[in-house]
């Protein structure tokens, strides 16, 4: 495997007795990427993300974070890499800037001096010396991005970090993780809101019951979502109808009030439109009908199993 990717996972398994919780895992992350791993509570992505971390082993299949087995090359394997899985914690009689100086005592690359720093970076100047049992869920969660980044890392992996958040802890972690990203850190983002994803990621790769359904850009997702079905409305929707049944490429025609819909291949619109002109109809609309990217997410995550999108 290529050592300048963040991460690349080939044929990840994870058994837990009867019950498969990882199955067949693919993942491929890209330098300078943010990665959305997304999928339903109890998909398989914090399993996963503990895999990639080397904090349990795999029944099958392989991992490399930068070329590297976490696995087998403990410690050398998360040299550059930090993040948390499922909540991160800390202790409550402290106060943040203490929490984060005894994390960066175990660290020799000067985390200490960076702080000052990391606390500005994640708006938790004006709380560093207050202890963090009495800090909010949003603030204990920016907190644990800044443990994170003590190390410096040029991959960072969240595992749902705007979990229990309010809208305006959400925001505040969103905007968080894209200042992150434009300083040039890969970003891994475990997630299972199709929002969050949407807002932050170029990538996304989406899993069901251990399964990935989906994997590629975000741009492509979102046309997988569009549908080759269209909606027509004419001066006469009667002949339209006959003439679509009669003499055409259409399929599925069905009646909807004053308008028709069909399906056709989008070549073949064009030679559709043009003959319905020529049976003397006048066309006031035609238009794709656009399946939404949250409807096929949830198709994909909670309709029948369905095959992996390409």
């Amino acid at each position: 495997m290529p050592s300048d990717r963040p991460v690349e996972a080939r044929g990840l398994v994870k058994r837990y007795g009867p019950i498969t919780a990882v199955d067949d895992v693919d993942l491929t992350v890209e330098p300078g990427d943010v990665y959305g791993f997304l999928g339903p509570n109890g998909a398989g992505k914090t399993t996963t993300l503990r895999i990639l971390l080397g904090l349990i082993r795999p029944d099958g299949g392989e991992a490399r974070l930068f070329g590297r087995d976490p696995q087998h090359e403990l410690p050398e394997a998360l040299d550059g890499v930090a993040g948390f899985v499922e909540t991160p914690y800390f202790y409550p009689y402290l106060s943040g800037r203490k929490n984060l100086e005894l994390l960066a005592a175990f660290d020799r690359d000067g985390g200490r001096a960076r702080i000052d720093q990391l606390l500005q970076l994640v708006d938790l100047s004006g709380r560093a010396d207050d202890r963090v049992g009495g800090y909010s869920q949003g603030m204990r969660q920016r907190l644990g991005v800044a443990s994170s980044l003590v190390r410096d890392p040029r991959l960072l992996l969240l595992d749902e970090p705007t979990n229990g958040l309010d809208p305006g802890g959400m925001r505040d972690m969103r905007r968080l993780v894209d200042r992150l990203s434009g300083e040039g850190i890969t970003v891994l983002l475990s997630s299972h809101l199709l929002a969050e994803v949407e807002e932050l990621c170029n990538r996304v790769a989406i899993i069901r019951t251990g399964r990935i359904v989906y994997e590629g850009m975000l741009a492509d997702l979102r046309a997988s979502a569009g549908t080759n079905r269209y909606r027509l409305r004419t001066t006469d929707s009667r002949l339209a109808r006959l003439t679509l049944l009669e003499h055409s490429d259409a399929r599925d025609v069905s009646p909807d009030g004053d308008e028709l819909t069909f399906s056709a291949a989008e070549e073949e619109v064009a030679a559709i439109s043009r003959m319905l002109v020529g049976a003397g109809l006048g066309i006031t609309a035609l238009v794709p009908e656009q399946q939404s990217l949250e409807s096929f997410f949830f198709e994909l995550t909670e309709g029948e199993p369905v095959e992996a999108v390409a």
